[in-house]
């Protein structure tokens, strides 16, 4: 019974949806139209959403950005944009010894690995030592980090950085011994020594101390020298593969039609994303891929950077984009002042009362509330409306934040 109830249902339901497809489209419309009420379609009433401007032309709710919104963009060349991907430097560290020091090195009950880096050395020379019988005042364990760049060859030298690893007071005069630095593969790739320089300098005496700048981190310029390459392979397959330093969907367009623009005959260009550009290597740089990339390298683009607006809210200091826009808004920031101060007040005793002086503190409360006028201020007087307020670096924090609270920023708040 209940089948064929359901039966039934469904075929009522198919023939009332055939009627509605087969109802001439005016028929329904107008059908709805008298349900709901009067016909509007003939209503001369003017609507709101669609009136014509001055000029006789339909409003724009959005467009594309025009070419004068670029105009006002330094051009850029590709190099200070962008790398070729798989060109980088890679990052090296090494543990060592620096020697030297006038008794301002580890301290020996505190630090036990210095003298066992110690004893370890001088093994190796031949000359085995107890690293308890070891004094350690003059040595200091250090940790030594470096870069190697991309293209650095057998023999170039680096620059190293020297960083006390126990707890040596000053590495000042110290000389560092010879050091393998090695890559995160564990291979070595460089080989440090050299005395250590200092950007500060200290002392003491008397049981007086003077110190300017960091005594435990020093440099030792071209202090290491390399001793193995990385190989890389420019144009794998002749595929060159440019990658943006901040990515960007719109400048990586603008540097596709640069380089197209550039070599007409190139065959293949394409912006895979935001970050990368890859081109196939046109016929006639194909044995000389560096002229390439230098041609590449030296085109000029106009980087498109998104509107930000930096807060670093430690220090107080602000960055803000020229382009950055804010809807017009009405700000009024004042400052409230609440000063507590304590004092003190002579409390006399009475004449021959036998007692005694007292200093009795009382606390006074000043709460000052400063005026604060709404001020109108729009895109075009933003700076010269946060002046006029008199605001100092940690309101115009304060406001910024609140702008953006507001949806009247347009831009990125980004706080450091």
């Amino acid at each position: 019974m209940a089948f064929r109830f359901m039966k039934t249902g469904f075929l009522t339901l198919t023939i009332l949806l055939i009627a509605l497809f087969l109802m001439p489209m005016g028929a329904w419309g107008n059908g709805i139209i008298e349900d709901l009420g009067p016909d509007v379609s003939d209503d001369d009433t003017e609507d709101p959403g669609t009136t014509e401007t001055a000029d006789g032309t339909a409003p724009v709710f959005w467009q594309f950005a025009s070419a004068d919104y670029y105009a006002a963009t330094q051009q850029v060349r590709v190099k200070d944009i962008s790398r070729v991907l798989g060109v980088r430097g890679n990052q090296l560290y090494g543990i060592g010894l620096v020697t030297g020091l006038a008794g301002t090195g580890d301290n020996a009950s505190s630090v036990d690995f210095t003298a066992q880096a110690i004893s370890n050395m001088l093994e190796r020379a031949g000359i085995p030592v107890d690293p308890d019988a070891i004094k350690i005042e003059n040595f200091a364990t250090v940790m030594i980090t470096a870069d190697l760049p991309a293209f650095a060859r057998s023999g170039d030298s680096i620059d190293v950085i020297v960083s006390a690893m126990g707890d040596a007071e000053s590495l000042q005069g110290g000389v560092l011994i010879m050091t393998p630095i090695r890559a995160a593969n564990g291979e070595i790739y460089a080989v440090a020594q050299g005395p250590v320089s200092l950007a500060g300098f200290g002392a003491a005496g008397g049981g007086s101390r003077t110190q300017s700048n960091f005594l435990t981190v020093g440099r030792i310029p071209n202090g290491a020298y390399v001793e193995r390459e990385v190989d890389f392979n420019l144009a794998p397959n002749d595929i060159l593969t440019l990658v943006l330093m901040n990515p960007d969907f719109t400048t990586a367009i603008h540097l596709r039609d640069a380089i197209v623009a550039a070599f007409p005959g190139i065959e293949f260009v394409q912006a895979r994303d935001a970050a990368s550009i890859t081109m196939l290597v046109p016929d006639e740089y194909r044995n000389d891929i560096v002229r390439f990339i230098s041609e590449v390298e030296n085109l000029t683009v106009t980087p498109d950077i998104p509107n930000k607006v930096i807060i670093n809210e430690r220090t107080g200091t602000i960055v803000m984009g020229s382009g950055v826009q804010i809807i017009p808004v009405a700000i009024a920031h004042g400052a409230l002042s609440i000063s507590v101060k304590l004092s003190y007040d002579v409390s006399q005793p009475p004449p021959l009362s036998g007692g005694f002086p007292l200093a009795v503190p009382t606390t006074g409360l000043v709460i000052e509330d400063t005026p604060a006028p709404f001020v109108r201020v729009s895109s075009a007087d933003l700076v010269a409306a946060l002046n006029a307020l008199g605001a100092t670096p940690r309101d115009i924090v304060a406001i910024f934040q609140a702008l953006d609270a507001a949806g009247a920023l347009q831009a990125e708040l980004e706080i450091i």
